[in-house]
């Protein structure tokens, strides 16, 4: 009797289980792309809060993958930019999804939030320009160009995707990076004034506090062949910064390296959790810190590969969950006065500000999403904006069992998504760049809880 190619197969995998043999693994691939997105001469950074771009230090870049065989394809893409807000937030999702041939929900769009580079909220620049503002968040005709150059690289890449048959999970300890903003001044009281760039000697001297101190690497591989690597490191990525030099910073720096010694291996790199984490305790400022921060990212970056453990890869699945956070309307935030501030404000950044806030409050009409790949032994979960470092350690526990590498700055249109806490305290870094209501803590934890449930 001729057997049909099904019972073919199914006769084989039954041999197989009678000789002890294990399974064969799924068939997944893995499309890898790099695009450059630096922004030109003039363009604002840092959606206008700092001097625009006069200059290039190194170019920026949007880096990922696109991970097929789990159904429709999943998008992973970490950009330079500082954030990628609202529609402009969608527009990536979008034009991905078209050149993946996916849907926008299986885009997960993560920003570094290096500072000397652009944040993108087309509907606030497209109230600026209506109101005759003299600030300015983005260029609209450059933000299209650089999301359509990126998906072009999607497109690319998925004409040649090379077969993935392992995960690797790594991690290692980051030596003198990261620290909390969150300190005691002399006089006892809490302080939160520890930015990226701190002076002060006595704000320097306090401890580290609440970090999460290791870096995380996953890696994907076609048997002993490595493809990609994705690292993940939770503090703000800004050594000095505001005078208009655009720069991928000490992350970057770290990238570069790493792709150096991994020519063949896309090497992507993306922030964690880190609202309130700065490298603030180690670095005053001075030009001269940014290569040793980049070298302590990239001996992480290489000790988290060493060490790392490969796991065949079965099972991968991916979700989201919704997750509603309201805009804020205590003061200087309702409508009405953001509107009011749009045309009124005298300060260009105090206009961005409102303009941001008013398309926060249009985008925070419907949910976002908290999405998740799971990949088995690892999790990547994709948080909204600068989420504090609470939340990634929260992740971390929902899975003890397992590696879970939490990337923040997803929707950033948000702003700061604080813990209850740091809004008890007044943690004056929430009086401008927060844009989300009291509560944000109970939701987005909430959120968390269902993405990262184990699956049955």
């Amino acid at each position: 009797m001729k057997l049909t190619r099904r019972e073919a197969l199914a006769a084989s995998a039954c041999a197989l289980a009678s000789l002890g043999a294990a399974p064969p693994l799924p068939s997944y691939r893995l499309a890898t792309f790099r695009a450059e997105v630096t922004v030109p001469p003039g363009h604002a950074l840092m959606g206008g809060g700092i001097a625009p771009a006069r200059k290039i230090a190194d170019p920026l870049y949007a880096l990922g993958f696109v991970f097929l065989g789990a159904g429709k394809p999943i998008v992973f893409v970490s950009v330079d930019w500082c954030e990628i807000r609202n529609d402009a937030h969608a527009r990536w999702r979008a034009l991905l999804a078209e050149a993946a041939r996916t849907t926008p929900d299986r885009v997960m769009v993560a920003s570094v939030h290096q500072h000397d580079a652009p944040v993108a909220d087309l509907e606030a620049e497209r109230l600026l320009r209506a109101a005759k503002a003299t600030g300015s968040v983005c260029n609209l005709a450059f933000h299209e160009k650089a999301v359509r150059r990126v998906a072009r690289a999607v497109a690319q890449s998925m004409r040649a995707p090379q077969r993935v048959t392992h995960l690797s999970t790594g991690q290692a300890k980051v030596d003198r990076v990261a620290s909390n903003r969150r300190y005691l001044a002399r006089d006892g009281r809490v302080s939160f004034g520890r930015t990226s760039a701190t002076r002060d000697a006595h704000a320097r001297a306090q401890p580290e506090a609440t970090i999460d101190p290791w870096l995380k690497t996953i890696g994907f591989w076609d048997g002993e062949r490595p493809l990609a690597a994705l690292s993940c490191y939770a503090t703000h990525p800004m050594s000095y910064y505001g005078k208009g030099e655009v720069s991928s910073d000490f992350v970057g720096l770290a990238r570069k390296r790493r792709q150096a010694d991994l020519p063949d291996a896309l090497q992507v790199y993306a922030s964690g959790c880190s609202g309130n984490v700065t490298a603030g305790k180690y670095n005053d400022g001075a030009p001269g810190n940014r290569p040793l921060l980049a070298d302590r990212i990239y001996r992480a970056m290489a000790a988290a590969w060493k060490n790392a453990r490969r796991h065949p890869l079965r099972g991968v699945t991916y979700g989201t969950v919704p997750l509603r956070l309201a805009p804020r309307t205590d003061a200087g935030f309702a409508e009405a006065e953001l509107r009011r501030r749009l045309v009124k404000d005298a300060r260009p950044f105090g206009q961005c500000l409102a303009a941001l806030g008013l398309s926060w409050r249009k985008r925070a009409l419907a949910p976002l999403d908290v999405p998740v790949l799971d990949l088995g032994p690892a999790q990547l979960v994709l948080l909204p904006g600068e989420a504090y470092v609470e939340f990634q350690l929260a992740a971390q526990r929902l899975r003890p069992d397992s590696f879970v590498m939490a990337v923040g700055y997803g929707e950033c249109g948000t702003g700061y998504v604080p813990t209850a806490q740091a809004v008890k305290e007044d943690d004056d870094n929430l009086h401008d760049w927060c844009w989300v209501a009291p509560g944000a803590e109970k939701a987005l934890l909430e959120a968390l809880k269902a993405a990262l449930a184990k699956k049955p």
